[in-house]
């Protein structure tokens, strides 16, 4: 990472402290506009962006920052 990336970035060390750079693994329990679903944490429901992945009610799929990033296949 340049200094100049370091400067900008909001988290101080090479893990992000607030998602610790890990992606987790979420069901959808339903799809909503503009790109969001609603999904099952294990811990309860969140709201996160499906808008960079094709996912379908039942698919578990990978969220990392609020973001999906893919879906599980068996």
């Amino acid at each position: 990472m340049t200094a100049a990336e370091e400067s900008a970035s909001p988290c101080p060390d090479e893990v992000c402290i607030t998602c610790s750079d890990a992606a987790a693994r979420v069901t959808v329990l339903r799809l909503l506009a503009d790109g969001l679903a609603t999904v099952d944490t294990g811990q309860g429901t969140e709201e996160v962006s499906v808008a960079l992945v094709t996912a379908q009610v039942g698919d578990t799929i990978l969220v990392h920052a609020g973001e999906a990033i893919a879906v599980v296949r068996p």
